[in-house]
């Protein structure tokens, strides 16, 4: 029995949501870019504040302060692991997209394959 093939409709509504997830995925390789740098930023400021003998300062809005090691240890401690879980947060939704993505992809293949087909071979 033959599958009843979409309508004009459906592929264009099918062709629209690929490349709404397409750029989706490339606003979340962005972030996680982003994201990666910034936990990378803060790890090598807590080796560096770890390896310092010295007074240390932070940045809290746009003035420059004295705080102790711990402290400034310890925020950078919570801005990398904030950083670790929305970093794990954006892949999860990354790889669901790029699984979407495939879905799709693989769908209007076999569409545009099957309206290519010789008459017969529908």
């Amino acid at each position: 029995m033959p599958t009843q093939q979409p309508s004009e409709q459906d592929v264009e509504k099918m062709l629209r949501e690929y490349q709404q997830v397409q750029e989706q995925l490339r606003m979340f390789a962005i972030q996680l870019d982003q994201l990666k740098a910034q936990k990378a930023e803060f790890d090598r400021a807590n080796q560096e504040v770890g390896n310092s003998t010295g007074k240390v300062y932070v940045s809290v809005g746009g003035v420059i302060v004295e705080t102790t090691k711990q402290k400034a240890l310890d925020d950078l401690k919570d801005r990398a692991e904030l950083s670790e879980t929305r970093i794990q947060s954006i892949t999860k939704q990354y790889d669901q997209l790029r699984s979407r993505e495939k879905q799709l992809n693989e769908q209007i293949t076999a569409i545009y394959k099957s309206s290519q087909a010789p008459n017969g071979a529908q």
